[in-house]
Order: structure tokens, then sequence, then C-alpha cells
């Protein structure tokens, strides 16, 4: 395999290059790769040049920078690594460099913004062993972990940085947004000093007329005491989406943790408990039913659900029948589980009204919410062995919220080629 250019003219090259068929599709397919991987070094090494200056002193703010010289450097990309040679600035007073070539193509440490692109986006969903296996075995890049890492957490800390300033647009929908369910949870994670604690997952819903869920918004918070961190940014992504629909209905929906309703009774004119974790209490009741017959145990339950999905004001008539069992001679675990779901219904049957819910095509369920704490944090935080430190854990779930926000991860690349890494960072 063998690639070279033949011209160079008005911005644009042309490369030559020759690859070696065999009788093997396999072997091949991985000599084409090569010759990509070789076309596009070569390309972008030529492109860097683009970004560079001719050597002419440049003025930052009111000081005048010269050239110390061309120096050479080598830079990742997704085709290999190259070394090319750049002009390197510094002041008559000395001090820090700077380097043109770098802001202007956008270098992230060392690496091009695309190799960065890439290797952020595959961090946020796999370790970063995974990572480097998949570059090596997809792309033909062997690259170390640490450089991997270095690279994930340039780009995470400036995910980080502008939580609170940057404001992603929603994607163009096809159907009208009437309805928008905001839900928050906790799930836990294991830190390195601490040992388990709740990370927070929210997630802002965008439904159609119909019932369909248009949209979805991701965020995560690593854990901490008070979640004040994890309040302010929902705070900030509701007050965004506000901007987007003013007047859509906006519905509260989570299981019967105190501070999550205390923050969402805040931004929402209704307030749905989580029609699931209600069943569950009624499935935990179910013996205090008919403790010996197993048979009309199962039948009250479904009877139950039924009614308290499709009944008006059911969560009372259910809560007065479950008071009249404890008359009867349980035991003391079925007779716990009763008093634990006559208070919650006590505590909760205002926010059931899931017959008109249903009628209306409003959600009553947290499955969003549940299934992001599985996706953003579980899938990627808690596999076997995992422990984290809060920076890093934080990193990556800077980075997978902006992976699985449909739109955001462009949006965000959008941002980085708009005003470059080094100073925003």
């Amino acid at each position: 395999m063998s690639a070279n250019i033949i011209s160079s003219e008005n911005g644009s090259i042309t490369i030559q290059v020759t690859v070696e068929i065999s009788d093997s599709m396999l072997k091949s397919e991985e000599a084409i790769l090569e010759a990509i991987n070789s076309v596009g070094s070569i390309a972008t090494q030529e492109t860097l040049q683009y970004f560079d200056t001719d050597g002419s002193p440049i003025m930052i703010g009111p000081t005048k920078f010269t050239s110390k010289g061309l120096e050479s450097k080598v830079y990742q990309t997704p085709y290999g690594a190259i070394e090319t040679q750049r002009h390197v600035y510094q002041s008559p007073h000395g001090g820090k460099t700077y380097c043109p070539l770098e802001q202007n193509a956008r270098i992230i440490v060392t690496s091009t913004p695309r190799f960065a692109k890439i290797v952020s986006n595959k961090y946020a969903n796999n370790a970063s062993t995974q990572v480097q296996r998949d570059l090596d075995e997809n792309h033909g890049r062997s690259v170390a972990r640490s450089y991997l890492q270095n690279i994930s957490e340039a780009v995470g800390s400036v995910a980080q940085a502008k939580e609170e300033y940057w404001h992603y647009s929603i994607p163009k929908l096809n159907q009208q947004v009437s309805t928008i369910t905001i839900g928050v949870d906790g799930t836990c994670m294991l830190l390195c000093k601490n040992g388990y604690r709740e990370a927070m997952v929210g997630t802002i819903s965008l439904y159609d007329n119909e019932g369909e869920r248009q949209h979805t918004v991701h965020i995560g918070a690593t854990p901490e005491y008070g979640k004040t961190t994890f309040w302010q940014r929902m705070e900030r992504e509701i007050e965004h989406v506000k901007k987007y629909y003013p007047d859509a209905n906006y519905i509260g929906i989570a299981d019967g943790s105190k501070d999550n309703w205390s923050f969402l009774e805040q931004y929402t004119q209704k307030q749905t408990l989580d029609f699931y974790h209600a069943t569950g209490y009624l499935k935990a009741v179910a013996p205090a039913a008919f403790p010996r017959q197993k048979a009309k145990r199962e039948s009250w339950l479904d009877s139950k659900c039924h009614q308290l999905k499709h009944v008006p004001d059911a969560a009372n008539d259910i809560l007065q029948e479950m008071k009249s069992f404890q008359d009867k001679k349980l035991s003391d675990t079925v007779s716990e589980n009763l008093e634990s779901a006559i208070t919650y219904f006590e505590n909760h049957k205002s926010q059931m009204n899931y017959a008109q819910a249903v009628e209306d095509n409003l959600p009553i369920g947290s499955g969003v919410t549940e299934a992001a704490c599985k996706t953003v944090v579980k899938q990627r935080l808690c596999n076997s062995g995992m422990k984290w430190i809060e920076k890093g854990a934080g990193i990556v779930l800077s980075l997978r919220t902006l992976v699985l926000t449909n739109g955001r991860w462009k949006q965000f690349w959008d941002k980085i080629n708009q005003y470059g890494l080094p100073l925003i960072a």
C-alpha cells in the first residue's frame, strides 16, 4: 500500500493511493482501511497547515507576540499520529507560548477535534479499556488508555463548565407538544472514598396530544449532600424548555420521596405519583385482603389495579378498604405492609388521579426517568469492579447526558467548533 500527494492547489489536494487486493476479502478490507488511514493522515497533515500563520508577528490584546520559529509536534487524528511543523509564539517578556494553529484548528490536548469527538463519544458509552480495544480493532488506531482518558476529561470538563451558560435547542418535532413531564429519581453508585451513594437523574419529556413521547432531555449529577447542583441544573433546563413551550401542561411524575415533590411542585401544575409504585403497595396489601386464599388474593389485586387506573377517586375508596383490613388477625409482616400502604395512600392520594390522566392521554408512570437511571448511570458507572472519584464520574455523566439527549451532541460540538476548546476552557 502506498499513498502520496499528486497535486495541491486552490485549497484542495489530490492524493493517489494504491491498495493491494488479496484472495481474502477480510484481508483486502483491512488493507483498504490501512489505505484510508494513510490518505487521511496525509490529508490532515496538509490541512493543518491552512490553520497556521506565516510566522509574522501577531497581536494578542495589547501585546505583540513573535514566532520562535517552526517547532515539531505530533497530533493524534482519526487516521493516525502525524507530525507537523508549526509556529509557536511568545511575547518579548517570555512566559507562556501561544500556538495559532492549535487555536485555529480547535486542537484538544494534542488531538484534532474529530478524533476528540470520536474518543469522547466512545468514552461516554464504554470504559477506557473498551474504547482502546475498539479503536485498535475497528479503526486501526493504537492509542494509550491514559491519552484517551485525558481527551475525554478535557471535553467533559468543558461540558461541565458550560452547563450553566450553554443552552441547546429542542430538535424540530413532527407533532405539537401539549404536555411536558418532569421526573427526578436517584440510583446508587460506588465512590472510592464514601462507598455507595445516590446519584441523581432527571428527565424532561415532551408529549403530543395523543400521549406519544417526542423528545426527552436527560440530566445527571454525581452524589452530593443536599443535591444543590442537581436541583440547579434541573431548574435551568426547565426554565429553558418553558421558553419554548410556555403554554404546555407541565406534570411532575416521581415516586414517594418527599424532596422530589418539594422540587416538582414549584414547576408543575399537576403532580402524578408513579402508577407502578402505587400498585407495588397494593401487591404488598393483597395478603391482608385474603390471608389464606391465594387465588382470591390475585383476583383482588388485579381488580384494585384496574380500579385505581380507570375509576375516578379510586385511591380514596381503596384506602378505606385497606383500613378495614386492620381489624383482621394478620402476621407481623403482613400487618406492617398494610400500615405502610395506608400511610402511602394517605400521603399521596391527591396525586393518584390516574383515571382522568388516562382519559386525557397523559403519562401516569415514571418509566422514562427510571429507565434513565439505568441508561445514564447504571450502564456506564456501575459495571463490575467500578469505583469512582467524583470528578471522573461527573465528566462521564456530562458526556453521557449530551450523547443520550437527541441533538445535543452535535450542538455541543458545533459550539466547540465555533469557540475552540482552549478559550472556553
